[in-house]
């Protein structure tokens, strides 16, 4: 259903004929170039495409203290190399080398808990939350740890059926195995729902029925048998469609609330915007509109282990779980990927955050590094390589 689903929306975010010029306001003081007179209810996908790249990058070694939770220092004199820091950020500046590669438009960087190093370039804008595709996942799991931290959910239950919390679903319809999907599971993209194409166009000729629950009613009542555990690894829209319905059940006034307030809104981040699925929900496996600096707070949530500005947000356990690869994708924990990546002949552990187009939250524990890039990219890019050719390099000691 994922394609179909995908199809829907592009006709729903058709170019808009409305939107006028997008005029860059001039970089002054220093600061970082912004969109005047933003409206965050506009379609911000649409309109982050038809922005103008920037005359001249922006890129700072002392980023600005705009008073929105994170801690600032300086390149250099808080750590790191930045002389080749600055460099990097003059090479990405450069001409893409194609549509698949280097069209990045924003690079921060927070070292030991500072926000040492921001730039822009292109579509960049410091006051323009930049669309996020997968990376949307990773989102979507800390704000179901925000709900076992309040006590809406405990850890037991990320073990138990999903389907459990869902009282409005017609389980005598649903396929054998359904019962068996645990929330865990599905966070692991390993749920085991298969639809068949010629289903899904069905179901899409009356998208109605999608709202609400009918999602996933129809993921899990047409699906072929759910078999038992282990489970393939798919990386597909029905598991994060059974976080996101299970969240909203779970919680007073619902998801779109929930993330707003409990989420979000505790750590400062107003300026966003989230599309919603054809359930009606908040899209959880794509289309969320994230500020760069916002990126990196929810890194630095990660590396604090749930913790930010001294409240504990999300429990460290589950943040532990969240980051610890599944038995059946060494590389993936609750829509967070891990990886490891050599530097001089020593390997250093990563949680990353993951778009495609290039958005990336990079975070290294045992350097207390947050890295985010933006980009538009046909594809995932070039990032995974040069950040380990480049960034890490910077921070680690000779």
């Amino acid at each position: 259903m994922t394609k179909h689903i995908r199809t829907f929306f592009l006709v729903l975010l058709a170019p808009l004929t409305a939107f006028a010029e997008v005029k860059v306001a001039p970089e002054s003081n220093g600061l970082a170039p912004e969109v005047p007179g933003l409206n965050l209810k506009d379609k911000l996908y649409q309109l982050e495409a038809q922005l103008a790249d920037l005359e001249k990058p922006f890129i700072s070694a002392a980023p600005a203290d705009k008073q929105d939770g994170l801690v600032v220092g300086q390149l250099g004199v808080d750590g790191g190399d930045r002389a080749a820091i600055e460099a990097f950020a003059n090479d990405l500046a450069a001409a893409a080398k194609d549509e698949k590669a280097g069209n990045v438009d924003s690079m921060l960087i927070s070292y030991r808990g500072k926000l040492i190093f921001e730039s822009y370039y292109r579509r960049g804008r410091a006051n323009f939350p930049h669309y996020q595709m997968s990376i949307t996942k990773s989102y979507t799991a800390l704000a179901i740890g925000r709900a076992i931290q309040l006590g809406l959910l405990n850890m037991d239950d990320l073990d138990k059926p999903a389907i459990g919390f869902l009282k409005e679903l017609d389980t005598a319809k649903l396929i054998a195995g359904a019962d068996t999907i645990t929330l865990a599971q599905a966070m692991q993209m390993s749920s085991g729902i298969r639809l068949a194409a010629e289903k899904e166009k069905e179901l899409m000729r009356n998208p109605s029925q999608l709202k609400g629950l009918g999602e996933l009613q129809a993921y899990l009542q047409h699906s072929a048998p759910i078999p038992a555990m282990p489970r393939e690894f798919k990386y597909q829209e029905p598991d994060t469609a059974i976080a996101m319905q299970v969240l909203n059940a779970v919680v007073p006034g619902g998801a779109e609330e929930f993330i707003k307030t409990e989420l979000l809104g505790r750590m400062s981040i107003t300026q966003y915007h989230w599309e919603h699925a054809i359930s009606g929900l908040p899209k959880s496996a794509a289309g969320s509109s994230i500020l760069s600096r916002d990126m990196l707070k929810f890194g630095q949530l990660i590396l604090n282990r749930g913790k930010w500005n001294g409240e504990q947000l999300i429990p460290e356990a589950y943040v532990t779980r969240a980051t610890t690869p599944s038995q059946i994708n060494e590389h993936y924990g609750f829509f967070w990927w891990v990886d490891d990546f050599a530097v001089g002949g020593k390997t250093y552990h990563s949680f990353q955050g993951r778009g495609a187009g290039g958005q990336f939250i990079f975070m290294f524990p045992e350097l207390d590094l947050v890295a985010v890039i933006t980009s538009h990219n046909k594809g995932m890019g070039d990032t995974l390589q040069t950040l380990q050719q480049r960034i890490l390099p910077a921070f680690v000691q000779k």
